[in-house]
């Protein structure tokens, strides 16, 4: 456990500031597809290891690159002209003692996964190449020589978390929400999975910048593109509506010229117009939120067991959420820091700041360390949590409440 928790308590919620700027990637944006594929496959490398030799091994599979295709597209369908290449890169253990791991096997699968949200793909149009090699022999007896029930953390990292959201947050989250759902899809036939949310508040002014891939072969004309945008436009007013926004603008699909309407073949910017990376997508928190605490590390991919950049951050968002709930307390963030070589119930540094009254510190201050100390404990079970459920594109999506 770590040897302390330090306890802050002032004016935090952005929600009181003048300008709040947020951002959601869509379940179809080549940068949320990567963060999908190597998560699962990294599920599907520890299933595998857990089926043959009873215990997860160590793997960090989350470098993936998507390299965009190229299609030719108009009004009423288009042609490929080239796929759409997926790079899955890491370490993992590729040898056991009765043969070896079927990599290129697991990571084409993981990609069908991943790829399956993407409604009008299909996977012939899409290219897998593997590039897995054997982890470090330092790094290998690392993930092997926990205590007890508390592995060694195999990086130095941080993970944040914060809570609860502000309404420009709900309302990004539950746009792209709206967006990608079977019901809308029935409402609006030629709208993909490729949605980009941009919030941006002055005051109780809301602008959304919406991007939204339309499928050609649902798009008969520029009429039917038009209603389309409209039913788009539509749902983003009524979701800010619904969050208190009365004063709302929503620009969908903005770099639209009459002669160049955004259209797709497949739902997705990655046939053509955009590559993929994992980590440049949504956080933990399900968004992309430059005026909260931040951090550049990726959660997908990494193993999860030991790799601090995927536990922590998880568990500083439960702590922030948890603290979040306290009586009187506005809003929480929380930031863990691991060391390498240290058990992952031992980060070296833990601070929770709580927007509360001051007079209440001292009381909130002994039920944020108790949450700290609580989260930090539960690591070494998550990892059951990670491989049983069901393949997110993020880890933790936040709750629009």
């Amino acid at each position: 456990m770590p040897t302390e928790v330090v306890i802050e308590t002032h004016p935090l919620d952005p929600a009181r500031r003048a300008l709040e700027v947020v951002e959601r990637k869509g379940a179809g944006h080549p940068d949320t597809l990567c963060d999908a594929a190597a998560e699962a496959f990294s599920r599907r490398l520890a299933r595998h290891y857990l089926e043959r030799s009873g215990r997860i091994l160590h793997h960090n599979v989350d470098k993936a690159l998507l390299v965009a295709g190229r299609t030719r597209v108009a009004f009423g369908g288009g042609a490929w002209l080239e796929p759409i290449v997926l790079h899955l890169a890491g370490r993992a253990v590729v040898e056991l003692p009765d043969g070896s791991v079927p990599v290129t096997e697991l990571a084409e699968e993981a990609a069908t996964e991943a790829f399956r949200v993407v409604r009008h793909l299909e996977r012939r149009h899409l290219e897998t190449v593997a590039e897995v090699r054997p982890a470090g022999v330092d790094l290998q007896q690392l993930f092997l020589r926990g205590p007890g029930d508390a592995p060694l953390a195999n990086d130095t990292s941080i993970g944040v978390g914060f809570a609860p959201l502000t309404a420009t947050e709900r309302v990004a989250l539950k746009l792209e929400r709206q967006l990608t759902r079977d019901p809308t899809h029935r409402r609006i036939p030629a709208l993909g999975e490729d949605v980009k949310v941009m919030a941006v508040r002055r005051e109780r002014a809301l602008q959304l910048t919406v991007a939204a891939a339309m499928v050609a072969s649902r798009t008969a004309d520029a009429s039917a593109y038009a209603e389309a945008v409209e039913g788009v436009t539509e749902i983003a007013a009524r979701v800010a509506g619904e969050h208190g926004f009365e004063d709302t603008r929503v620009d969908v699909n903005a770099a639209d010229t009459p002669g160049a309407p955004y259209l797709t073949l497949s739902g997705t910017s990655a046939e053509a117009g955009d590559d993929g990376q994992v980590g440049r997508g949504n956080r933990v928190s399900g968004l992309i939120t430059p005026m909260r605490p931040m951090t550049l590390e990726a959660w997908a991919g990494k193993n999860p067991v030991s790799h601090v950049g995927k536990l922590l951050s998880t568990a500083a968002q439960r702590v922030a959420e948890a603290c979040a709930r306290l009586e009187e307390v506005r809003s929480a963030e929380c930031v863990l820091v691991s060391e390498i070589g240290r058990p992952i119930t031992e980060p070296q540094a833990a601070g929770v700041r709580l927007d509360a009254p001051a007079e209440r510190a001292p009381a909130l201050a002994s039920r944020a360390r108790e949450t700290v100390l609580e989260a930090v404990t539960e690591l070494p079970g998550l990892w059951r949590e990670i491989v049983g459920g069901p393949t997110p594109a993020v880890p933790h999506e936040a709750r629009p409440g």
